[in-house]
């Protein structure tokens, strides 16, 4: 950049590198001022983006939350019933040749050699319900990160562990944990769907009242499992949700932190700008540059009133 000294300064100015140096103070100042007030005000802006990002993830986690707790209360709701039936009436195992006799003519009973209805019949009977794979294996620091959540530790130790750790792999985490959701839903459904169709078939068959309680028995136990298991997988979802909120507001923090410093560099540069408008203004005795110093000394000191007392 080209810097043009007037005239009249030229011969109070030392004719060497110095002089043209401070000659060119006030501008280069005013340059670096604005710089710097320009990254403060970008600072800022991140701030806020990653403020607003945290809302909505946290609203995203509170989503999470309340399937969690739905879930729970509905296998609760299950346990409950079966534990008043057991007490008023006898609770027998259900057997899956009973029910397949009580189901003969059925569209059920064409449905049971399939693989649903057989895996159906296993989990009415105490087996394992379907699963939803293998976890992913998640990076050790996300690891500790989500056992420091859950026995809620401190947030200032949650932090260290979440500097250690990129947003990527937290969304890499989260993804996981929703696709292991989805893919037990996916597997669960055709086992819901027997049940219900079971159910309709039973009632309409006019078999015994016995296989009839056995069944209602079975479902009510399995379905308890599906919904601790589907809770389960929600409380991961958020617990992830949990910590991407965490990290946008450290992040958030991060950028507020800048922001101030910047804007502190800026003021000192703006200082720089003043005084050494004041000392050409004192040299020259010009009376726009003394009152453009004056201006400028007017706005630093209104700012640290407002900053310290306002």
């Amino acid at each position: 950049m080209k810097i043009n000294i007037p005239e009249n300064l030229k011969s109070e100015l030392p004719q060497n590198s110095w002089g043209k140096i401070l000659g060119a103070t006030p501008v280069a100042m005013t340059v670096v001022a604005t710089l710097l007030a320009g990254l403060a005000s970008s600072e800022m802006t991140r701030a806020q983006y990653d403020r607003s990002l945290a809302a909505q993830l946290q609203s995203k986690a509170g989503d999470q939350w309340s399937f969690f707790q739905a879930k729970k209360l509905r296998g609760a709701l299950q346990h409950t019933t079966l534990d008043l039936m057991s007490g008023a009436v006898s609770v027998r195992p259900l057997d899956s040749k009973a029910l397949g006799a009580a189901l003969a003519g059925t569209p059920a009973a064409a449905e049971l050699g399939s693989q649903a209805g057989q895996q159906t019949l296993e989990i009415l009977a105490g087996g394992g319900m379907p699963t939803a794979g293998p976890a992913p294996q998640a990076d050790p620091a996300v690891k500790e990160a989500l056992s420091a959540l859950e026995v809620q530790r401190p947030e200032a130790e949650i932090a260290l562990i979440l500097a250690r750790i990129s947003p990527a792999r937290l969304e890499e985490g989260l993804r996981g944990a929703q696709a292991r959701s989805l893919a037990f839903d996916a597997v669960a459904k055709p086992v819901s769907r027997m049940m219900d169709l079971i159910e309709k078939d039973l009632a309409g068959s006019g078999s015994g009242a016995e296989i009839r309680r056995d069944f209602v028995a079975a479902r009510l136990e399995a379905n308890a499992r599906r919904y601790d298991i589907e809770a389960s997988l929600n409380q991961a979802v958020a617990s992830y949700y949990e910590l991407q909120v965490r990290k946008e507001n450290l992040s958030a923090e991060r950028h507020h932190r800048r922001s101030q410093k910047f804007f502190y560099g800026m003021l000192g540069a703006q200082m720089g700008v003043i005084i050494s408008t004041l000392a050409m203004a004192a040299r020259n005795r010009s009376l726009l540059w003394s009152l453009a110093a004056a201006a400028g000394s007017a706005a630093i000191i209104f700012a640290l009133y407002v900053y310290l007392w306002v």
